[in-house]
Formats: structure tokens, sequence, C-alpha cells
């Protein structure tokens, strides 16, 4: 099964999070996963993809050719692509994934997860997404999705389009045990313009 990661590239991050980081690569590749992941040398992604490998995993890094400096893109990925442009490289990293994981990050994580979440939600792909609350990060954004769902904003259905947990077994559990209900979260038949 490949994993797409997605998360902080920050090398400021407190070791807590570099630690859950390399945990979950770990326990990822002892169960069979390899990760794609946006070929990122530090952060959240480095973390990863250093567990991934230390466990003998593959690891494919797909990443803008503007990031192609030293020491930003992991040097010891078996497979290195290069994109033109950010939106190509979220493309590529969606569909090269059996699974999505969003580990604590930023702006392009939350960017990232928002997308894979709304083409869930839309029935453009049926592939499981995790998010590691490592530390309660997402706990905030958690709050917000359900405060959209109590407001009426969001449907309660919308509840099964993601698992939020911060136990690395229970993510991978998830994920690797993730079968699609095939039901359309979206009702095209009752949407009105």
């Amino acid at each position: 099964m490949k994993i797409c990661v997605y998360g902080a590239s920050s090398d400021r991050l407190d070791k807590k999070f570099i630690e859950s980081g390399e945990k979950i690569g770990e326990k990822l590749a002892e169960n069979g996963c390899d990760l794609i992941f946006g070929g990122g040398a530090t952060g959240m992604m480095g973390a990863v993809a250093r567990g991934v490998k230390a466990k003998g995993g593959k690891v494919c890094g797909i990443t803008p050719s503007f990031f192609n400096v030293d020491g930003v893109v992991f040097d010891k990925c078996d497979e290195l692509i290069f994109t033109e442009t950010m939106s190509e490289r979220k493309k590529l990293l969606r569909e090269k994934a059996d699974g999505l994981l969003v580990t604590p990050g930023g702006i392009g994580t939350f960017d990232e997860f928002f997308e894979v979440i709304t083409l869930r939600q839309l029935s453009l792909h049926k592939k499981p997404i995790a998010i590691y609350n490592v530390d309660g990060y997402f706990d905030p954004l958690n709050n917000l999705l359900e405060n959209a769902i109590e407001k009426k904003f969001m449907t309660e259905k919308n509840r099964d389009l993601y698992f939020i947990s911060d136990n690395a077994d229970e993510i991978i559990n998830y994920l690797l045990n993730y079968t699609p209900d095939g039901k359309t979260v979206f009702d095209y038949k009752n949407f009105k313009l």
C-alpha cells in the first residue's frame, strides 16, 4: 500500500513532533507501506521519510523543481519526481497514493487536507484520509469541522470523510483496513443552484 503523507517542512518543530513523525514512518514500513510525500528533508516530511527508510520501506518524493536546492529535498528517496508547479505536485501525490495521512503542518498542509477532503466529499476519490493528531495539534481543526456540522454548513455524514487520532497504531489500522462504502456523500440529486 502506498501512503501519501502531508506535513510540515519546518526545521523548527518541537522534538515531540519529529519523534512522532519518525515513529509513524517506521510503523508504515513495518506494515508493508511505501511512502509518497512532498520530498522534503526536514520537518514532519523528513521525519516520516527517515522512519520509513529506517525500517526498509520505499520512499517516493514529489516536489517542484524550484525546491531542488541543497538541504531541501530528502536525499534518500528511492524515486524522486520533479514537477513544474505546486498544483501538479499535489495532483501526483494524491493520484499515486492508496491512502492519505495528514500530519501536523502549516498552510500547505491545510491546503492539501481541504483539497483531498473536498474531492472525497464529491466522490472524486475513495481513498482513506487519516489525521495524526500529535499533541492535540489538530484539535482546533476538528472543532472547526464540528462547528460547521453543528451550524448546518456540513452534514453529519461529512464525519465519515476522515479519521482523526493521536494514536499511531489506530491511524495505521484505519489506513490498512479502510473500505470505501461506495456511497456519495454529496447529494447531487437534491443539489440546486
